[in-house]
């Protein structure tokens, strides 16, 4: 008799841990979720020099052989103040700062004619 009651004692918590178990994994399942990434930070490039081409069709212009765009995004400054694509001339000293998209198209992020102004973005 002494021998059936211990068995069914073990029996009984062998049970309700099992019963249990869920309840107890279902706790840790939160840190087996990955870490979010976060994304890779924006690669940034300055150019200087002479601009040797603009497209107004296409808003690019050209330093050198780099043709860059401009979007409406991009700050353009010209002697230290506000400026739109149409000031933009050929022939001028300029800096500017800019991206690749993911096509691989160079974004101006800044362009100014003051190289200070222009990596300051």
């Amino acid at each position: 008799m002494k021998n059936t009651i211990v068995k069914i004692a073990c029996f009984a918590s062998v049970a309700v841990a099992l019963t249990d178990m869920p309840a107890i994994s279902q706790t840790d399942v939160s840190t087996n979720i990955p870490a979010a990434r976060t994304p890779a930070p924006v690669k940034r490039s300055v150019i200087h020099g002479k601009v040797v081409a603009l497209d107004a069709t296409a808003m690019t212009f050209t330093v050198g052989s780099t043709t860059i765009a401009i979007t409406s995004n991009t700050k353009i400054s010209k002697a230290g103040k506000p400026a739109v694509f149409a000031d933009i001339t050929a022939g001028e000293t300029v800096a500017s700062a800019y991206k690749k998209d993911d096509a691989g198209k160079l974004i101006a992020i800044a362009y100014s004619d003051a190289i200070r102004t222009a990596i300051r973005f």
